[in-house]
């Protein structure tokens, strides 16, 4: 069996949610930075940037039932 027919529906969705969770929590990390530092805050645009970690969260949560809502249904 190749690899391409083995995967899940959701397979896709939690990856992409990964790495939209990883590109929030570097965003995080570097808002924080000043914050810690004492130099002045970035422009709320880099904390809208954060907000991607929640959606990363989501979008890899909806892959996760899709997945389990296939397996199910096999």
């Amino acid at each position: 069996m190749s690899e391409a027919s083995e995967r899940s529906p959701g397979d896709t969705l939690v990856r992409v949610g990964g790495v939209i969770f990883a590109v929030g929590a570097v965003a995080t990390l570097v808002t924080m930075v000043p914050l810690l530092i004492g130099a002045d805050p970035l422009p709320t645009a880099a904390y809208v940037v954060s907000m991607l970690m929640g959606v990363g969260f989501l979008v890899a949560g909806t892959g996760l039932l899709r997945s389990i809502a296939a397996q199910r249904s096999r």
